[in-house]
């Protein structure tokens, strides 16, 4: 097969892959969500086989254990968060007039320093990107909710995905080893080397960044909480699960924790309190958290983080969200390798021929 003839397979894989997260995304949901959960949970099943246990009792043992933690966090924190949620969307009226009233002040201030023909473009400018951005981030959430709202959806991935899960990891070595032995012989290390460089690179992003998302959502819960905020343990706790989009996680973490703060607060020291639980976390997730549990085996700048989540979120919905990381790691090694190939190549390397004065130079000296 030639160099064309293999780029043409590769794209039309790659357009048949598309095709495949169109029309079958809900589907697949639970199948991807049991492929990821098995890939996070192979080191650990790999460690009690290493120890002894056959790869059927660690497969079983390691599934049991991992869904029984989660469904005894969510009876735990559905009743609370639930709760949380729905004194919020009582209090949002409250809420709303407050900030309305502490607004009014602020604006009459500002008028009071501004021409009123500055007065009105700055209040046009304000309600035209305000109306942009929300609608752009409920279109995102709608596609989101939309991609495991329905009843189906829950439904299979309750069920279905712990039953994928468990095959998965039961099969995992000999599934790699078939595709494995499915490769090129001629380019098999080349292939086995990349395969190596993404597989560092998701665990380092998967494995290391969910242990930063569950710990600064602890954090902020407990520090939002401890000052005093109102529904802080729902705001901490959904500022630490989507602390996996750079910056963005934390921005509405603050956004909301300030907005909530300034309405409920009627005094500065505790508004201060809820803006230094959020700046002690960053510190923390900047300088200890992220560099030891994720460190610099992810290799994907975090504009490409975001704009991979917000891609594949916008487009395939809460599956996009999932695939969306994986498959820009692997986009991101292979320009790695091919840009690599490329610095080696006479392509880059190919000197014009020299002049004959550059040569009788060169023999002169």
């Amino acid at each position: 097969m030639t160099a064309r003839q293999q780029a043409a397979s590769w794209l039309i894989g790659f357009v048949v892959f598309i095709a495949l997260l169109i029309v079958l995304g809900d589907i697949l949901l639970p199948f991807v969500a049991g492929m990821a959960i098995a890939y996070f949970l192979d080191p650990a099943c790999d460690k009690l086989e290493s120890i002894g246990c056959s790869r059927i009792v660690a497969t079983s043992l390691i599934t049991f254990v991992f869904f029984a933690i989660l469904v005894a966090v969510f009876m735990l924190l559905i009743p609370l968060v639930s709760a949380q949620i729905i004194n919020f969307i009582e209090r949002v009226p409250v809420y709303f007039a407050a900030l309305r009233e502490k607004s009014i002040l602020i604006m009459g201030l500002v008028e009071s320093r501004l021409a009123d023909e500055q007065m009105r473009q700055l209040e046009g400018i304000f309600a035209s990107a305000s109306k942009q951005v929300l609608a752009y981030a409920a279109g995102v959430a709608n596609h989101l909710i939309g991609g495991i709202g329905s009843f189906f959806s829950l439904l299979s991935l309750a069920v279905i995905t712990p039953v994928v899960t468990f095959y998965l990891l039961r099969d995992w070595d000999r599934i790699v080893a078939k595709v494995d032995n499915m490769l090129p012989r001629d380019r098999v290390e080349m292939i086995r080397e990349q395969a190596a460089l993404i597989d560092e690179t998701l665990a380092g992003f998967a494995r290391g960044q969910a242990l930063v998302c569950i710990l600064l959502g602890i954090f902020y819960a407990v520090g939002l909480s401890l000052v005093g905020l109102d529904f802080g343990l729902v705001v901490g706790f959904l500022t630490g699960l989507i602390s996996f989009i750079p910056y963005f996680g934390m921005l509405f973490g603050f956004a909301a924790g300030m907005g909530i703060a300034i309405a409920q607060f009627g005094e500065l020291v505790p508004v201060l309190l809820v803006a230094a639980v959020f700046g002690t976390g960053q510190v923390v997730e900047g300088n200890f958290l992220t560099p030891k549990l994720v460190g610099d085996r992810v290799g994907l700048h975090a504009v490409w983080i975001i704009f991979a989540l917000l891609a594949g979120g916008s487009l395939f919905g809460f599956l996009g969200v999932m695939i969306a990381v994986p498959l820009m790691a692997v986009i991101g090694v292979l320009i790695r390798f091919l840009l690599n190939h490329y610095m080696n190549s006479p392509m880059y390397l190919a000197r014009t021929k020299p002049s004959s004065d550059e040569t009788l130079n060169e023999e002169i000296k």
